[in-house]
């Protein structure tokens, strides 16, 4: 009973606002103006269009609304500070060092002053309203025990993030795209990533038209109210589950390639390679994911670009050095089988959902532009360099992972087999930790959400991603799927009618167009692509 008081504690505790947070630190309280307000304060934010005022007025108490956890999932999700981490069973938000271990919104190391200090400078200190918000906030920030400063990411570590984020597992798959879509597609995953790095912008766009936006869900709150953040948050939990299903099948295949006599018979039941690497797949995974804090793991994964890499080394090395060759050939241009082309390349620009994250997070938000333009030309380059290696090297023949193509007896190829066998061990704890945390928002009271109920909701999840890999284990068909159905919503669709929302009628007859042009086209091909991907699991 004991623990399970301390986690009840754990999911009671409030989170502030950036706002608040960084008010807190820049002021002095002043005790004398506790009990008095001003409500005409300068600090009464009217960015948003009149319309949409009740909508942004009420993001100050969006803790409570769901998903309350989002932001702090999603600041885990992004950070790459190493802490210490222990289990579900025996850990909570307060320790029994009185210490914090786990990043929330009030202390993550993703916060940015929501207000500029040249903004500062004119602020009335002597405001009534200002000293009141800033006592509750000191008070607030009292009430956890001997916490460090949060820090905030310098441009290097921003850029850092930004890439770790937007280059993913659609590496494997961009030589099959090329391969399926003709050489003329590269140029749609050059146009994709140029839409998907304006969009961002545009989201950048929408967290400064009011400092209570932090999130991606506060922003579909603030344009289209609770419903808009309820179905944008599904939409992302959807994203980030289906990301994790993709992680199993790519851990399998590549397993089974490796071992492809592997198999075992029990109680009549018989598993082949692939089901068998599944299940070991699995359960290799599950503790991983039990973990309470996983700063560690995130600290780790930021690797992940660095594995890539090595990974697209190795595809080089055993064309070049190990003599299997470069032989350009295929289609210029493949109409017939571009729909599922357009989901594989969509899918490698799908990180819409932590940029947000990633902006507040940021020392000099104002410099996030040039971020994205340097994090989506370097996976943009990467992702072509891949596609265009892997294709001339196999040809007809290349498969949805590239990895799969490489001859077994190299070694170059063991060491790019065995990267992608192992990084989704770090990766998808951090990724289904979002989806988890959204659940227990759901349960009724906090005698619910016990270490033992957060184990059992953590495992039915991962069991279910297994069921499904095993079900559907085709990883180039589903990556189209959540490419197209997913992907075009978060990365196209959803930042320009969130931007067009929150203009409030400002917008020039340009920037309409370009967004209705956007919206247009990511609805088109989200139509198309996902009726290709669904057709091609079926077949």
């Amino acid at each position: 009973m004991e623990l399970e008081d301390e986690y009840r504690q754990d999911r009671l505790i409030g989170i502030e606002t950036d706002d608040e947070e960084n008010q807190a630190e820049r002021f002095p309280k002043n005790d004398d103006d506790d009990d008095e307000e001003d409500d005409n304060s300068e600090f009464d934010f009217t960015a948003a269009p009149p319309s949409r005022n009740s909508s942004i007025n009420s993001m100050g108490s969006h803790s409570s609304t769901w998903p309350q956890s989002y932001r702090q999932s999603m600041d885990m999700y992004t950070s790459v500070t190493p802490s210490s981490f222990s289990f579900l069973r025996g850990s909570s938000i307060l320790t029994s060092t009185n210490k914090r271990p786990e990043i929330t919104a009030a202390e993550s190391s993703f916060t940015r002053p929501l207000i500029s200090p040249t903004s500062l400078d004119k602020v009335d200190l002597s405001s009534p309203r200002l000293q009141k918000k800033l006592s509750i906030a000191s008070d607030s920030r009292a009430s956890i025990v001997e916490l460090p400063t949060p820090k905030q990411c310098s441009y290097a570590q921003t850029i850092l993030n930004a890439i770790n984020a937007l280059c993913g597992i659609g590496i494997l798959s961009t030589p099959y795209a090329l391969k399926e879509g003709g050489w003329l597609s590269l140029l749609l995953l050059l146009i994709f990533g140029v839409i998907t790095c304006y969009t961002g912008i545009l989201l950048k766009r929408c967290l400064d038209s009011s400092p209570e936006l932090e999130t991606y869900p506060d922003i579909g709150q603030a344009a289209f109210g609770m419903a808009g953040r309820i179905c944008i948050a599904i939409v992302l939990y959807m994203e980030l589950y289906s990301s994790c299903v993709e992680f199993l099948i790519m851990m399998s295949d590549n397993m089974a390639s490796m071992f492809p006599h592997a198999h075992l018979y029990f109680s009549g039941i018989h598993l082949d390679s692939y089901q068998l690497c599944a299940i070991i797949s699995t359960l290799v995974i599950l503790p991983t994911v039990w973990l309470r804090n996983l700063s560690s793991l995130s600290y780790i994964s930021v690797g992940g670009v660095i594995m890539l890499v090595v990974v697209g080394l190795c595809l080089l090395w055993v064309g070049v050095i190990n003599e299997v060759g470069f032989h350009p050939a295929g289609r210029v241009f493949n109409l017939a089988k571009l729909p599922l082309t357009i989901g594989l390349y969509s899918f490698c620009y799908g990180s819409h959902s932590v940029f947000p994250d990633i902006y507040t997070s940021m020392k000099e938000p104002s410099r996030f532009p040039s971020i994205l333009l340097i994090s989506f030309s370097t996976a943009f380059l990467l992702y072509a360099g891949v596609a265009m290696c892997g294709f001339s090297m196999f040809g007809d023949s290349t498969k949805p992972q590239f990895t799969l193509n490489l001859p077994t007896e190299y070694t170059a190829s063991g060491v790019a087999a065995w990267i992608v066998v192992l990084s989704p061990v770090t990766k998808y704890a951090l990724t289904i930790s979002p989806v988890a945390f959204g659940l227990e928002d759901l349960l009724p009271s906090a005698r619910f959400r016990s270490y033992g109920v957060s184990i059992l909701i953590r495992t039915m999840l991962v069991a279910s991603t297994l069921a499904i890999a095993l079900t559907v284990p085709y990883f180039g068909s589903v990556m189209a799927l959540i490419g197209s159905l997913l992907v075009m919503l978060v990365s196209l669709i959803l930042p320009c009618a969130c931007y067009i929302r929150l203009s409030g009628g400002k917008l020039t007859c340009i920037q309409l167009a370009v967004c209705n042009t956007i919206i247009a086209v990511g609805l088109l091909c989200s139509i198309v692509g996902t009726y290709s991907a669904v057709t091609n699991l079926q077949a």
